[in-house]
């Protein structure tokens, strides 16, 4: 997921990713409508177990129609948990239990864990980055986790993945690069390779349809190898996936020699599947691809204009949920435009 507010547009030559794709062996998958935004800028899905949809719009304007929401089975949605949770306004305490500015809903078993950065309008934080997880069971918060030690006003917490087994939670910090880790527990949370290179933007710009878009965005994507873990991630203005083991940011002890690198194309959100296929999105050629399990090849799942800055990704029932948050295109004005949320079938 990313900050609109890091990119500007101006005129560019296409930059060409070097990276070879395995040919095709299937037909690429059929793009599915699930629900339309207008002058919503949506970012985050996430489907529960039952699949329950649930997406959040990010304070990136002054006005959105929430932060956090229930997509229904129609296509229509309504605040959650409430309205009332949704209802700060710039110049309102920021430390409640009212959301600033979602970044993130990711459900896991019976929870749903959503990410406040606190960050509106991408400037400073205006309180403490802190996640809030709610029972899906009873819709009721259960709890909330200030980030404090491992946050700064320059923050802006991106992404999550749950590590139930070790009772940890990782995230990236795409506006202050590093990653957090959480003890579910205890709530200590602390940072792992804080402003390293592999957390850090490589380039200051992605070029999408042949228009350049300026703006560093650093550890951005993150994806959990549970079977073999390793967690997976990724700054959006950069060309290489890194993987490392979940043992490293558990222990904190950093051994690079054993963590997994690979050029790729930009991505913005990642997710893997229980195969072990890594998805990930193409954003300068409106595609998704996906890594093979050996981690040898990367294929094409769908491509085309049904995909515009796909963004965050969510997988229930076979399919891959997606959102088109169409940052290339979003202007200060965004009320006549459309967001979307589509889906694609998983390859067999």
């Amino acid at each position: 997921m990313f900050p609109v507010k890091c990119f500007f547009f101006s005129a560019s030559v296409v930059l060409f990713l070097m990276c070879a794709f395995a040919p095709a062996g299937r037909a690429e998958a059929k793009i599915e409508d699930v629900a339309s935004f207008k002058g919503a800028q949506v970012t985050g899905v996430t489907v529960s177990d039952k699949g329950r949809i649930f997406v959040n719009f990010p304070r990136w304007r002054e006005q959105i129609p929430c932060s956090v929401a229930e997509v229904r089975k129609e296509g229509s949605y309504t605040p959650y948990p409430d309205e009332k949770t949704n209802r700060w306004e710039k110049g309102m305490p920021g430390d409640g239990d009212a959301f600033v500015c979602v970044q993130s809903v990711v459900a896991d078993g019976d929870r749903l864990y959503v990410i406040d950065t606190k960050n509106p309008m991408i400037g400073k934080t205006v309180a403490v980055p802190a996640l809030y997880v709610y029972d899906l069971n009873t819709d009721k918060l259960v709890r909330k986790y200030p980030l404090a030690e491992s946050t700064s006003p320059d923050s802006y917490v991106n992404d999550l993945r749950v590590d139930r087994e070790h009772g940890k939670i990782y995230f990236t910090d795409s506006n202050d690069p590093g990653l957090i880790v959480l003890d579910m527990k205890s709530g200590e949370n602390y940072r792992m390779l804080d402003h390293h290179p592999y957390t850090t933007a490589e380039q200051d710009h992605v070029t999408v349809e042949g228009k350049r878009h300026d703006g560093k965005v650093h550890a951005d994507g993150i994806a959990l190898d549970r079977k073999n873990g390793i967690l997976y991630f990724h700054a959006l203005t950069g060309k290489t996936l890194y993987g490392i083991p979940t043992r490293q940011l558990i222990d904190r002890k950093v051994d690079e020699s054993r963590i997994f690198s690979m050029k790729t194309p930009s991505p913005d959100g990642m997710i893997m599947d229980d195969r072990g296929n890594l998805y990930m999105g193409d954003l300068e050629e409106n595609r998704i691809v996906y890594l093979t399990p050996d981690r040898k090849e990367i294929k094409v799942l769908a491509s085309g204009d049904g995909i515009r800055w796909p963004d965050t990704f969510s997988i229930h029932d076979g399919y891959l949920y997606f959102t088109n948050s169409r940052i290339q295109e979003a202007s200060e004005d965004i009320s006549k435009m459309e967001f979307t949320l589509k889906r694609v079938k998983l390859p067999e």
